[in-house]
């Protein structure tokens, strides 16, 4: 049995994802358009910054968070309607993530290139 690589993993979910880059995000964020979702470790929060108007929900619990039929759904936290804007450190984790809420149906999913890193370096507002 051929075991993938985690890297190979993120290569099929780039190829699966859509990614956008800071400043396309930026304007869905401007238009009220999407959730921007930032999948870090609270660590990194904390020792990084956090992006002003990101919701914060761990990678380890999106799919259980964002599931309304499971016990830990965060009602009102996300407008389930509208595009889900991942990121992460640096874009590896959120191409994952938006792939497996692809899987889960969801259909309108993005990430954001180059993750906080890029981040940092826009127009957004790091608090």
């Amino acid at each position: 049995m051929g075991i993938k690589s985690a890297q190979t993993l993120v290569q099929e979910a780039y190829s699966k994802v859509k990614t956008i880059n800071t400043d396309e995000a930026l304007n869905l964020v401007k238009d009220g358009k999407c959730n921007l979702i930032d999948i870090r470790d609270i660590r990194e929060l904390e020792k990084e910054g956090k992006v002003e108007n990101a919701v914060h929900i761990p990678r380890g619990m999106l799919e259980f968070w964002i599931d309304p039929n499971s016990q830990y759904f965060r009602e009102g936290k996300l407008d389930l309607q509208k595009e889900m804007v991942l990121f992460c450190a640096a874009g590896a984790r959120s191409a994952l993530a938006a792939k497996s809420l692809q899987d889960m149906g969801f259909e309108k999913v993005s990430h954001i290139e180059g993750g906080f890193g890029a981040i940092k370096q826009s127009k957004f507002k790091i608090i």
